[in-house]
């Protein structure tokens, strides 16, 4: 069995929607990051970040119990777990883990902090507002003209998708027209209609609510002192 700590996020969706792709049988266990649940020095002894997701097999390597954090290494872990979403062809497997890359090192960082600029900081700031939506901008292209190329980012769906898929959900928030990217846009509605995906979207979809960011603990324990106290 794999329990699951997460909340719904991009990042937690990249693995609700993994699990759901997989069949793997798994219970998932709320993270509520408004309220600091990531802070639990519990929580801690599994995700030295204190982020989330972080996953837990009681079914690991050797059949002993695994803990893992870090969604991409979750993603890499679950697809070499089950076979499933990489191929194990060298050339074809590095195509997959650039893309995968891409979404850690680029479409990650910098559409959370088109988001964290343009919706959440207590002061707007034209030069940041500017730069992430800029680059989100710039970054839409890089997968329009990959997905000009392909049908998804490394040739057939795989893990790279299930990465970068939850992050572009929000692209108007990240000041983007998915119109203007139609091969994105494309992709989008493939993945966006796959069951699994459609089930690994509705995962603790219930316990977000909206106007969190009016709220002054949650904004302490997501952008404030909250985020920067040693454990």
């Amino acid at each position: 069995m794999i329990d699951l700590y997460s909340w719904p996020t991009p990042n937690g969706h990249k693995i609700h929607i993994m699990l759901e792709e997989t069949g793997l049988p798994y219970r998932v266990h709320a993270i509520d990051i408004n309220k600091g649940d990531q802070f639990d020095p519990e929580y801690l002894k599994l995700n030295p970040n204190n982020k989330m997701p972080t996953l837990v097999d009681s079914d690991g390597p050797d059949g002993q119990p695994y803990s893992l954090f870090e969604s991409g290494a979750i993603l890499m872990y679950l697809a070499e777990k089950t076979g499933k979403f990489m191929p194990t062809d060298m050339s074809e497997r590095y195509l997959v883990i650039q893309w995968l890359m891409f979404q850690m090192g680029a479409i990650g960082p910098m559409f959370g902090q088109a988001h964290h600029f343009r919706q959440y900081a207590p002061e707007k700031i034209p030069y940041a507002v500017d730069r992430y939506t800029n680059e989100a901008g710039r970054i839409y292209g890089v997968l329009d003209r990959r997905l000009g190329e392909a049908e998804y980012l490394a040739g057939d769906y795989s893990i790279a998708d299930i990465a970068a898929f939850p992050w572009t959900r929000s692209y108007e928030r990240q000041g983007q027209s998915i119109d203007d990217f139609p091969n994105v846009k494309r992709w989008f509605d493939a993945i966006n209609a796959r069951p699994a995906v459609i089930e690994g979207l509705k995962v603790l979809a219930d316990r977000r609510k909206d106007g969190w960011e009016k709220d002054a603990e949650a904004v302490n324990n997501l952008f404030g002192n909250a985020q920067y106290q040693r454990r």
